[in-house]
C-alpha cells in the first residue's frame, strides 16, 4: 500500500471514529496531495513526493507551535503539536548519522575524493544511496564537509 493510499484509508477510519483532530489533519494533507496531483496532472504521487508534503507540513506545524509559544498561547501551540504528532506517524524514521557517516566514507573511498573541492561529487553519491528515504540534506552536507576537511 502506498503512502497516499494509507493516508486515504486512515482518513476514512478517522471519519468513522469521529476523531476530529486526526480527521482535520489528514484532510489538509489529502488536500495538498490533491493539489499536487492537479498541478502535475498525475493520477498518483510517488511516496517520495507524498513524504515531502508530509515533511513540509510537519515542519510548518512545529514552527507554528513555536510561534504560539512565543506569543504565550499554549492552547494553540498544543493543537499544532498534536497535528505534528499525527503527521510524523507517516514519515519514515530518519536515516541515522552513523549510516550517513558510513556512506560518506564509502563514497570518499570510491571517488578518491581528496578534499573540499570534491564535496559535490560525494554529496551526490551519498544522497543517491538514500534516495526515497527520510534523510536530512543539511546533516549530510555537514558530515561530508567534516570528512573532507580531515583529508
Amino acid at each position: 500500500m502506498t503512502l497516499q493510499e494509507t493516508i486515504s484509508s486512515d482518513l476514512k477510519t478517522a471519519l468513522k471514529a469521529k476523531d476530529e483532530i486526526v480527521l482535520g489533519t489528514l484532510r489538509l494533507i489529502k488536500a495538498e496531495i490533491q493539489y499536487e496531483l492537479t498541478k502535475t496532472g498525475a493520477s498518483e504521487l510517488t511516496d517520495t513526493a507524498v513524504m515531502q508534503i508530509l515533511k513540509t507540513n510537519y515542519k510548518r506545524r512545529k514552527d507554528t507551535a513555536l510561534e504560539y509559544d512565543k506569543a504565550n498561547r499554549p492552547d494553540l501551540s498544543s493543537k499544532e503539536l498534536e497535528e505534528a504528532e499525527i503527521i510524523v506517524r507517516y514519515i519514515p524514521k530518519e536515516v541515522s548519522e552513523e549510516e550517513i557517516g558510513k556512506a560518506t566514507e564509502e563514497a570518499i573511498l570510491e571517488l578518491n575524493a581528496a578534499g573540499p573541492q570534491d564535496m559535490g561529487k560525494v554529496m551526490g553519491k551519498v544522497m543517491a544511496k538514500f534516495k526515497g528515504q527520510n534523510i536530512d540534506g543539511s546533516k549530510v552536507s555537514s558530515l561530508v564537509k567534516q570528512a573532507l576537511s580531515a583529508r
